[in-house]
């Protein structure tokens, strides 16, 4: 299979690139600089320039692009650049297959948990409606402009919970406080968080690239989990206490509508569609999670 992906360079899409490839498929970068070898191809995202020939051949399109939600403070500027760096780019993409006359058989484009909002302990399937605030309007925006592509492209959207790393992702700030013994759970800590492990991502798109699936896709762990435990076992796995709780209060003070978006609000989301078609998690409990992100699987 050639897949030609959008955002191979981040966290997820390094480790997307190294499993497709050890798959036996053939990944193809766009890349916003020049191309530094025959795999990358040059695009221009907030420009819309790219080359319907980049795509022509490629059996599927993976699209990770968008600027980062939590490294920088949410201006109203930042928020601009957080909705045109996804939406911009995802469009780019779709108008480019529909100038093929054989288009890519399969786009899956990222989405996020955040599509549903602050929904409290509401058990959440792929068929609950989108909540309200800035992350689920730029969810609710970035698949609908995926769903522009043309008839006959099988069309994904991947709504990813938190992703579990060994370094950087959603962990990048938390886990060196944990490895020293300073971490602990954030605001009252009982809000779910839909976790995932890296590997399992990586799994889980070559999975779906590998199916029939179309429509949204809940990616996380089957096990639910609130902030509290996750933190917990973490630092159970690393042999660290997590007794060191930061208040609601004191985040929402030092980062605002990102503190009550991305930390405090709750998806307890189940991975109603994986389940149903049969995928298997490498990390489906925290306590392996855990273990894996403390280096001991």
């Amino acid at each position: 299979m050639r897949i030609v992906m959008a955002g191979a360079s981040g966290l997820l899409g390094t480790s997307m690139s190294e499993t497709f490839t050890k798959a036996g498929h053939d990944v193809v970068s766009l890349v916003r600089g020049d191309p530094a070898s025959a795999s990358e191809v040059r695009w221009d995202p907030a420009a819309g320039d790219l080359d319907p020939q980049a795509l022509a051949g490629a059996d599927a399109v993976v699209n990770l692009s968008g600027a980062g939600i939590g490294d920088r403070p949410w201006t109203r500027k930042r928020v601009e650049e957080l909705f045109s760096s996804r939406i911009g780019s995802t469009r780019t993409l779709t108008q480019a297959m529909r100038h093929l006359d054989s288009p890519p058989a399969a786009f899956i484009s990222q989405s996020g948990s955040n599509y549903y909002g602050d929904a409290g302990n509401t058990v959440l399937r792929e068929s609950a409606p989108p909540g309200s605030g800035t992350l689920s309007r730029i969810c609710v925006e970035w698949e609908d402009a995926a769903r522009s592509a043309p008839d006959g492209v099988r069309v994904v959207t991947t709504r990813t919970g938190v992703v579990l790393s060994r370094s950087g992702g959603a962990l990048g700030r938390l886990l060196p406080l944990i490895r020293l013994g300073l971490g602990g759970p954030l605001g009252s800590g009982r809000q779910y968080w839909p976790w995932v492990t890296l590997p399992d991502v990586s799994a889980a798109f070559l999975f779906l690239l590998e199916s029939r699936v179309s429509g949204p896709v809940n990616l996380c762990a089957p096990e639910q989990a609130d902030v509290g435990t996750l933190v917990g076992e973490i630092a159970r796995a690393l042999h660290r206490p997590a007794a060191l709780r930061v208040p609601a209060p004191v985040l929402r003070l030092l980062m605002r509508d990102l503190a009550e978006e991305l930390l405090l609000s709750s998806q307890r989301m189940e991975p109603a569609v994986l389940l149903e078609a049969g995928f298997a998690w490498q990390h489906p409990t925290v306590a392996e999670a855990a273990q894996w992100v403390a280096g001991k699987d």
